[in-house]
Protein backbone atom coordinates (compact mmCIF):
# COMPACT_ATOMS: atom_id res chain seq x y z
CA UNK A 1 0.00 0.00 0.00
CA UNK A 2 0.80 3.80 -0.96
CA UNK A 3 0.63 6.99 0.07
CA UNK A 4 -0.71 8.70 -3.59
CA UNK A 5 -0.20 12.16 -4.48
CA UNK A 6 -2.03 13.57 -8.05
CA UNK A 7 -0.18 16.67 -9.27
CA UNK A 8 -1.78 18.73 -11.85
CA UNK A 9 -1.02 22.15 -14.16
CA UNK A 10 -3.91 24.28 -14.07
CA UNK A 11 -5.67 26.69 -11.55
CA UNK A 12 -6.06 26.06 -8.01
CA UNK A 13 -9.46 24.93 -7.62
CA UNK A 14 -11.74 26.75 -5.30
CA UNK A 15 -12.09 23.88 -2.83
CA UNK A 16 -11.60 20.30 -2.05
CA UNK A 17 -14.75 19.00 -3.93
CA UNK A 18 -13.76 21.07 -7.00
CA UNK A 19 -10.37 19.83 -6.91
CA UNK A 20 -11.49 16.46 -6.03
CA UNK A 21 -13.74 16.80 -9.56
CA UNK A 22 -10.98 18.23 -11.63
CA UNK A 23 -8.64 15.65 -10.19
CA UNK A 24 -11.40 12.85 -11.76
CA UNK A 25 -11.40 14.01 -15.30
CA UNK A 26 -7.95 14.17 -15.53
CA UNK A 27 -7.64 10.91 -14.23
CA UNK A 28 -10.08 9.60 -16.84
CA UNK A 29 -8.36 11.57 -19.92
CA UNK A 30 -4.98 10.98 -19.05
CA UNK A 31 -4.07 8.03 -17.23
CA UNK A 32 -7.37 5.47 -17.48
CA UNK A 33 -6.61 4.49 -20.98
CA UNK A 34 -4.18 2.22 -22.59
CA UNK A 35 -2.10 5.57 -24.18
CA UNK A 36 -1.13 7.60 -21.93
CA UNK A 37 0.48 11.27 -23.79
CA UNK A 38 4.26 12.09 -22.66
CA UNK A 39 4.81 14.40 -19.20
CA UNK A 40 4.25 17.74 -19.85
CA UNK A 41 6.95 20.18 -19.68
CA UNK A 42 6.15 21.33 -16.20
CA UNK A 43 5.66 17.34 -14.85
CA UNK A 44 8.62 16.52 -16.30
CA UNK A 45 10.48 19.67 -14.52
CA UNK A 46 8.49 18.55 -11.55
CA UNK A 47 9.57 14.75 -11.77
CA UNK A 48 13.43 15.33 -12.37
CA UNK A 49 13.73 17.46 -9.32
CA UNK A 50 11.65 15.40 -7.33
CA UNK A 51 14.59 12.21 -8.47
CA UNK A 52 17.11 14.82 -7.73
CA UNK A 53 16.17 14.98 -3.82
CA UNK A 54 15.51 10.82 -4.56
CA UNK A 55 16.82 8.77 -7.11
CA UNK A 56 14.13 6.85 -8.62
CA UNK A 57 13.36 3.33 -7.10
CA UNK A 58 14.66 1.96 -10.01
CA UNK A 59 18.05 2.81 -9.51
CA UNK A 60 17.60 2.95 -5.43
CA UNK A 61 20.32 0.15 -4.62
CA UNK A 62 20.68 2.06 -1.36
CA UNK A 63 16.82 1.68 -0.76
CA UNK A 64 16.24 5.06 0.24
CA UNK A 65 13.64 6.25 -2.39
CA UNK A 66 10.43 7.23 -1.34
CA UNK A 67 8.45 6.01 -4.78
CA UNK A 68 6.53 3.30 -4.78
CA UNK A 69 6.56 2.46 -8.22
CA UNK A 70 9.29 3.42 -11.40
CA UNK A 71 10.61 4.87 -13.51
CA UNK A 72 8.13 7.36 -11.19
CA UNK A 73 8.36 9.72 -15.02
CA UNK A 74 5.73 6.24 -16.20
CA UNK A 75 3.40 7.93 -13.22
CA UNK A 76 2.81 10.88 -15.19
CA UNK A 77 0.62 12.16 -18.52
CA UNK A 78 0.23 14.76 -20.46
CA UNK A 79 -0.37 17.59 -17.54
CA UNK A 80 -0.53 14.89 -14.41
CA UNK A 81 0.96 12.79 -12.31
CA UNK A 82 -0.57 10.39 -10.00
CA UNK A 83 2.22 8.89 -7.73
CA UNK A 84 2.54 6.53 -4.77
CA UNK A 85 5.16 7.09 -2.06
CA UNK A 86 6.51 4.40 0.62
CA UNK A 87 4.41 5.02 3.75
CA UNK A 88 7.94 4.92 5.86
CA UNK A 89 8.57 8.11 3.78
CA UNK A 90 5.47 9.91 3.43
CA UNK A 91 5.38 12.48 5.66
CA UNK A 92 8.50 14.27 4.34
CA UNK A 93 8.09 12.94 0.72
CA UNK A 94 4.32 14.48 0.51
CA UNK A 95 5.64 17.76 2.31
CA UNK A 96 8.69 18.52 -0.03
CA UNK A 97 6.53 17.02 -2.89
CA UNK A 98 3.67 19.45 -2.06
CA UNK A 99 6.51 22.30 -2.11
CA UNK A 100 7.64 21.87 -4.75
CA UNK A 101 4.14 22.09 -6.68
CA UNK A 102 3.69 24.87 -5.36
CA UNK A 103 6.69 26.31 -6.11
CA UNK A 104 6.42 25.44 -9.54
CA UNK A 105 2.31 26.87 -9.53
CA UNK A 106 1.00 22.98 -9.54
CA UNK A 107 -1.97 21.61 -7.99
CA UNK A 108 -0.99 19.01 -5.57
CA UNK A 109 -4.05 16.84 -4.06
CA UNK A 110 -3.86 13.98 -1.00
CA UNK A 111 -5.70 11.36 -2.26
CA UNK A 112 -6.08 9.73 1.12
CA UNK A 113 -7.71 13.13 2.84
CA UNK A 114 -9.46 13.70 -0.50
CA UNK A 115 -8.33 17.69 -0.32
CA UNK A 116 -5.90 19.99 -1.56
CA UNK A 117 -2.36 20.48 -0.30
CA UNK A 118 -1.50 23.42 0.86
Amino acid sequence: MSYDLAVWEGDRPANDRAASQILSGLYDRYLDGEAGEPASERIATYVSTLLERWRDITEDEEETSPWAIGPLIDSASGPLIYFGMSWSMAEEASAYSAALAKSLGLVCFDVQQNRLRP
